[in-house]
């Protein structure tokens, strides 16, 4: 059995493939209508200018060149009206079948053009055979080959200029390679290198930016010479890479060629009817004169003959275009409808169908496929719809419950790369909401994270540094079917929280476990000292000494009962509206009365009362216990004997947005290494402190809707700055987790 072979597919040369690719890319159609455009224009005063310049009298043209002009003019003639057509059946075609189009009418063109061509050049042929015929008498060959040799020696002259002007412009380009046109010795050059070629005027021409000309240099030339308004296609020619363009005239012949083309920099030269080459030329053209009036009338002959070839000639390829445009209009319109269809179904309309023609013809059942593929389609797109619907229900969903759960919740690929992430996870890790950071690897997010996610661990506790402040998380890692999903809380709070009721359980104890016996301890000594004082004679100092011991131990471990007592026994805060500037300066008065060696100063950030809900007794409390340390830090840095050192405590209160801000300020011996630490109880730096100060202050500010901060002063010194709430009830209506930081009652 033999086996049908494929059919062999024919493929576009990788050449052809290029070019249509660049072609594009440049808009070459583009460029042959300027190109066509421009060598019409060309042709048409190359032809003009061959009639016209020819010696008075209407002495014919020789048939060659005259039906070489006609050819010439016609071909960029018929090259513009086939490319109007091609534009034309591409706005016709609306883009959609603009190939076709400018294919049927490439190919009509083609028909039409070619022939006409071929009858036009050949028709001008026997046009001219037969007037050279009429025209081959001995006076007509005698003034025919003078005026030969007129216009051999003009063209000579021509080629002579033309090879003049390019030499003199690689000297005058040598030149510049050197040296500039500011030279001293430019001007001597300029004038030998015209002098020496037989050039009466020679100017150096430069391009503006605009696309302007200026003189940049000139020899000889006369006022009535603008070399600059020559015509534009002189210094197209040029540009486009001609070494030389020549223009032949009565009186003179002139050349332009590119000094340095890049620049924009050319050459003029010119020879006029000075020059003695140039009067041999006219003497030559004097002669044969005589003879051009005898042939004026063949001549405009000659011109209309060609004018009417060339106007038949476009007439005929037009009418070929137009006929078809109406036929490629008429064959071409069932599939421009068809691609119209088509793009609309691209743009989503899915019960688009086609009322064209349904026949048995191609097109006919072209239109049947198409109405059946776009009522697949429209089935099949409403059943991703329909699931795509159920999808984003389910999405909707899921984030909700993300969002709503009160821990942070990371997904990660298996190669750690952040897939998913709720806002309080972002909250916790960043600090900051926005776009979520995903394709970022959580090693750079939490590396503390990362590391328990890679050891393999279900569960465990990581401390993460957010912005200073260290943060205890809960960790938990569960497998996902892609990566590993993460989930985690911050239970420093409730660490804290912990520990405090921890701590005020230990000075409950401590408290009550202590404080009976110091009442009888103290009371014995003192009856001690009382009833056997008169009787010890010998060491009576020493036995009043010892007593005084016991008595004033026996007080500081009461002040130290006292202090456990309020810290684990701190009342509730009765909150009332209350004037804060003046809770704080009477704090400040007990201790500038107190320390009257320190200098103590206040500073306010508006005048006027600034009046929040506060407990006022919990306030000065607080107050006392901030100033009580600067005032302490500030001894312990006096009694290091610096030389000329004065002890100094600044006050500062402003009233913000959200209540009251209370820095204090000292130059004191500063915070300790571990300053995280020193608000927990019973943490002191002092060798007196119960480590109770500090933690009695952050809590009443916390149950005050605030935080205490601290901060290193300039020059040394200590700057702790407490922020209260305007309202701290509302401060707790809008944060839950610390309603149990204050009481339920207030007062009016």
């Amino acid at each position: 059995m033999n086996s049908a072979s494929p059919p062999i597919q024919r493929r576009t040369p990788r050449w052809m493939r290029r070019f249509v690719v660049a072609s594009r890319r440049a808009n070459f159609y583009m460029i042959l209508e300027i190109i066509a455009g421009l060598a019409f224009a060309g042709m048409v005063a190359a032809t003009y200018y061959s009639f016209s310049s020819a010696p008075e009298g209407g002495q014919l043209l020789p048939s060659a060149q005259v039906a070489s002009l006609l050819i010439g003019t016609l071909i960029p003639a018929i090259a513009l009206v086939v490319l109007v057509g091609r534009r034309l059946a591409i706005r016709r075609a609306a883009g959609s079948t603009a190939r076709l189009h400018v294919r049927l009418v490439f190919f009509f063109s083609m028909v039409a053009a070619i022939p006409t061509l071929l009858v036009a050049g050949f028709a001008a042929f026997l046009f001219q055979s037969g007037v050279d015929f009429w025209f081959s008498d001995d006076s007509r060959g005698l003034m025919q080959n003078a005026n030969a040799l007129a216009e051999n020696y003009y063209e000579q002259n021509q080629l002579e200029v033309a090879n003049e002007t390019v030499a003199m412009a690689s000297d005058m380009r040598y030149w510049l390679e050197q040296r500039t046109l500011a030279d001293s010795g430019f001007a001597d050059f300029y004038r030998y290198q015209a002098q020496g070629r037989d050039l009466n005027e020679s100017a150096i021409l430069q391009e503006l930016p605009d696309g302007t000309l200026r003189t940049a240099a000139l020899f000889d030339l006369p006022a009535d010479n603008q070399p600059q308004n020559l015509q534009s296609d002189v210094f197209e020619r040029v540009r486009g890479g001609e070494s030389v363009v020549v223009i032949g005239g009565p009186a003179r012949i002139e050349a332009v060629s590119a000094i340095d083309r890049d620049s924009g920099i050319y050459l003029y030269n010119a020879r006029n009817s000075e020059a003695q080459s140039f009067i041999s030329f006219e003497n030559a053209k004097n002669i044969a004169s005589a003879y051009e009036l005898l042939t004026n009338r063949a001549r405009a002959l000659q011109l209309r003959f060609n004018l009417a070839l060339f106007f038949v000639s476009i007439i005929l390829v037009m009418v070929a275009v137009w006929f078809a445009l109406r036929f490629a209009d008429r064959q071409v319109e069932p599939l421009t409808e068809l691609v119209g269809a088509a793009r609309k179904v691209g743009a989503g309309n899915f019960s688009l169908r086609v009322d064209g023609r349904t026949g048995n013809d191609e097109i006919g059942q072209l239109n049947r496929a198409f109405n059946r593929m776009t009522a697949q389609i429209e089935q099949q797109t409403d059943a991703l719809v329909r699931a795509n619907s159920q999808l984003d229900a389910r999405r909707a969903f899921m984030e909700t419950v993300l969002e709503s759960v009160t821990a942070g919740i990371i997904s990660i690929s298996p190669d750690g790369q952040v897939m998913l992430m709720n806002s309080l996870a972002q909250q916790l890790l960043l600090g900051e909401r926005g776009p979520t950071p995903l394709q970022l690897p959580l090693e750079t997010l939490s590396p503390q994270i990362a590391a328990l996610a890679a050891s393999g661990l279900p569960s465990g506790i990581v401390n993460y540094n957010k912005g200073g402040d260290l943060l205890t998380l809960a960790v938990k890692v569960a497998a996902a079917p892609e990566g590993q999903v993460i989930t985690f809380e911050d239970i420093t709070r409730q660490l804290l929280d912990q520990r405090q009721a921890a701590w005020s359980d230990v000075a409950r104890r401590i408290a009550h476990e202590i404080k009976n016996p110091l009442t009888p301890i103290q009371l014995a000594t003192e009856r001690l000292k009382r009833r056997y004082r008169k009787q010890i004679e010998l060491d009576g100092e020493l036995f009043d000494e010892l007593t005084n011991t016991i008595v004033r131990q026996v007080g500081a471990l009461r002040n130290m009962v006292d202090e456990f007592s309020s810290f684990a026994r701190l009342p509730k805060p009765v909150f009332r509206e209350e004037n804060a500037v003046d809770l704080v300066r009477q704090s400040l008065f007990l201790q500038e009365v107190a320390h009257p060696g320190i200098n103590f100063s206040v500073d306010m950030a508006e005048e006027g009362p600034i009046v929040i809900a506060c407990d006022r007794h919990q306030i000065g409390q607080a107050m006392t216990n901030v100033m009580k340390n600067a005032v302490e830090a500030v001894e312990a840095r006096a009694s290091n004997a610096e030389p000329d050192y004065r002890g100094a405590i600044r006050v500062r209160i402003a009233a913000t947005d959200g209540g009251l801000m209370v820095s204090v300020e000292d130059n004191g011996v500063g915070l300790p290494h571990d300053q995280d630490s020193i608000v927990e109880p019973y943490v002191t730096t002092r060798e007196k402190g119960t480590g109770l100060g500090l933690a009695i202050v952050n809590k009443i500010v916390e149950e005050h809707g605030g935080d205490m901060t601290f901060a290193a002063a300039e020059g040394g010194g200590t700057k702790v700055t407490l922020r209260f709430a305007r309202n701290p009830i509302a401060v707790v209506r809008n944060n839950p987790g610390a309603q149990s930081m204050l009481g339920s009652g207030t007062a009016g």
